[in-house]
């Protein structure tokens, strides 16, 4: 385990000791429901939830099972929902990364389940993310989505910049070896710098910790809540080093 000389505090009166903390960021071992009403208010969200595939999560001939992942799916939608209310107590809004999946046969959307959050769904990004997933007997999916949940005091983006399309290769950088299913550094870093006004990030499924390193990197403050330790401590470890480049 990495811990630093605690700097950056941005919780009321939890009674849980950070695994890592820097002058940035705060990094938790947890579960993230468990904490996150115990946590001050935070400007934004950036998070990727598992996204429940089981053994059926795999690129190619490569299956990956970073946590146990093969919940049936009206208990996973209810913890989804479960997660989102607790955000919708602590954040202005949330990019919430997920993608439409296939069980038994049709597609489920995240917008089934983030519609019966408090949430109410501000805009839908596309990210083109070029992967190798393959299903035989449908169009080959290229696609995933950047879910944009809002209140009706959200600020809007910086648009100038931006479109709804994003195109980001997951193999645009390794600086999360150790956690295969991350998404790219800059992505990450692209959708923070939509959102200059939002200071303080949380990440509720911390992962490597991609969302905390680009908010660093930006000189932004970050918390993350992560349940794996193993992960605790790649994402320490990155949070330690000077910084990256993207």
């Amino acid at each position: 385990m990495v811990l630093i000389n605690e700097t950056y505090n941005n919780t009321k009166s939890i009674n849980m000791k950070p695994y890592y903390q820097d002058n940035n960021v705060v990094i938790y071992h947890a579960n993230n429901t468990e904490i996150l009403y115990e946590l001050d208010k935070t400007d934004l969200c950036l998070t990727s939830p598992p996204y429940n595939l089981g053994d059926t999560h795999h690129n190619k001939n490569t299956r990956h099972n970073p946590y146990p992942d093969d919940l049936p799916e009206d208990e996973y939608q209810r913890q989804q929902v479960e997660l989102l209310e607790a955000l919708y107590a602590n954040c202005e809004c949330v990019l919430y990364n997920h993608k439409n999946r296939i069980k038994n046969g049709f597609e489920i959307s995240p917008r089934d389940w983030i519609s019966r959050s408090s949430w109410g769904i501000k805009q839908t990004l596309v990210w083109v993310n070029g992967g190798p997933n393959h299903d035989p007997i449908r169009f080959f999916p290229k696609t995933e989505r950047v879910y944009w949940l809002a209140n009706d005091s959200s600020r809007l983006a910086n648009n100038k910049e931006y479109t709804d399309v994003l195109k980001f290769s997951p193999d645009a950088n390794k600086l999360g070896e150790g956690h295969n299913r991350t998404f790219p550094l800059s992505l990450a870093s692209c959708l923070l710098g939509a959102f200059p006004w939002a200071k303080t990030i949380i990440d509720p499924y911390a992962g490597s910790g991609t969302t905390l390193r680009a908010a660093k990197d930006m000189g932004l403050h970050a918390i993350g809540i992560e349940r794996e330790e193993k992960y605790c401590e790649i994402a320490a470890n990155r949070m330690a080093q000077e910084c990256f480049s993207f």
